[in-house]
Order: C-alpha cells, then sequence, then structure tokens
C-alpha cells in the first residue's frame, strides 16, 4: 500500500532530506521536522500513519516528544519510532519504555530503510 504519511523528526536536514527522498521512492508522503515545535506543528496539520523521531534534538530531546505524543488522546495510537545513532546496550528498552514501537538505527541503510519503516504500520 502506498501514500502513507510519515511524519520525520530530525535536527540535522541532511538525515532529514535523505530520509525523504528513500520513503517518497517507496511511496511514502513525507512530512519533515528539524524540532519539537515544528514536529507539534505538523502532527496538528496532518496526523501521520507513523513518526520517526531522533532523539537528540535541540531544546527537548525527543525522548519527551514522544512521551507527549502518547499522552495526547488522539495521537496514543501513532507509531512512533525512535530514529537515532544511538546504539548503546539498554537504549532500546529506555526508548521502549519512554513509549517508542521500534527502534531504527542511523546511518541510514539506503536498501532496507523504507521496507523497515513500512515494518512497523
Amino acid at each position: 500500500m502506498a501514500g502513507e504519511r510519515v511524519l520525520v523528526v530530525d535536527d540535522n536536514e541532511l538525515n532529514l532530506e535523505l530520509a525523504q527522498y528513500i520513503l517518497e521512492a517507496d511511496g511514502f508522503v513525507v512530512d519533515r521536522a528539524l524540532h519539537v515545535d515544528e514536529a507539534w506543528a505538523r502532527l496538528r496539520a496532518c496526523r501521520p500513519d507513523i513518526a520517526l523521531v531522533d532523539i537528540q534534538l535541540p531544546g527537548a530531546d525527543g525522548l519527551s516528544l514522544v512521551r507527549a505524543i502518547k499522552s495526547t488522546p488522539d495521537l496514543a495510537d501513532l507509531p512512533v519510532i525512535a530514529f537515532t545513532a544511538y546504539a548503546m546496550q539498554g537504549d532500546e528498552e529506555r526508548f521502549r519504555s519512554a513509549g517508542c514501537d521500534g527502534y531504527l538505527s542511523k546511518p541510514i541503510d539506503v536498501y532496507s530503510f523504507a521496507a523497515s519503516v513500512r515494518s512497523y504500520l
């Protein structure tokens, strides 16, 4: 199925551009946000089918955003995936405890990224 809307939240413009390119080539509609406030604006403007959230964001961190999304009644069922270069032991459990439904590591694997995102839908 094509046309699913994904919100990618990352403070690195190159990561956003690469993720957008790969996902759009696979049929996704991509919204982008560089920080938490922009992410909320995008979430309010058009609810995505899935959100990829970088854990290290300027201002409020990504896990704070995840917790806020999961505590918002009309967004609580939104699949939220940690999208981060953090790969230390125990981090995935920390992400899941905050409400993440999964974890995708950076750098992006261009060959499997879109399929990995789609697997969470």
